[in-house]
């Protein structure tokens, strides 16, 4: 996950097919979010950068929303077994260790982000860098009894958490 921090100034000169390579994946396989971004600098701080990616989320519509979350792999699911996931998405879930669930623990994330999904028709989301395995089974436990209403606004709520945190891992501050 940690790798080659960008001065602003440099984002600011960056083409957007540069600006792309480096943003691409802040949104989880949502590349849109990063022509967004790029079209709208310079920038005059990383707060107004990670901002401008955020508002955007907020202006989708619902079912742009929904393909948002859409875009996101199931945690500890069949992604992640076959290393298919994302550079970041395999980081994030590694830090909050759900690559050392035990058969228990896996059996029950399995099970209920299919219910999950079934139910919202998207993934479970949540910022896996800031909860650890077991909190994240607890709150796929809370959030699967949810309305679908509730679902998509926390749902993005977490994929912001997991924008900014992103963004700040390229961005020196």
């Amino acid at each position: 996950m940690a790798g080659l921090l960008y001065l602003l100034e440099e984002v600011n000169g960056l083409t957007p097919q540069e600006f792309l390579q480096v943003f691409g994946n802040v949104v989880e396989d949502r590349p849109d979010v990063a022509r967004h971004v790029a079209a709208l600098r310079p920038f005059s701080g990383v707060e107004q950068l990670t901002d401008t990616a955020l508002l955007y989320l907020d202006t989708l519509s619902l079912e742009g929303k929904e393909e948002v979350l859409r875009c996101h792999p199931d945690l500890a699911g069949r992604l992640a077994e076959e290393g298919k996931l994302t550079a970041e998405s395999a980081g994030e879930q590694h830090a909050a260790g759900l690559h050392k669930l035990t058969p228990e623990d896996k059996r029950d994330i399995d099970q209920l982000n299919k219910r999950y999904k079934e139910k919202f028709g998207f993934p479970f989301v949540i910022c896996a860098r800031e909860n650890k395995a077991n909190a994240i089974l607890l709150g796929l436990k809370r959030r699967v009894n949810n309305s679908k209403e509730s679902e998509l606004e926390e749902g993005i709520q977490e994929v912001k958490k997991i924008c900014r945190l992103r963004i700040c891992e390229l961005v020196s501050l």
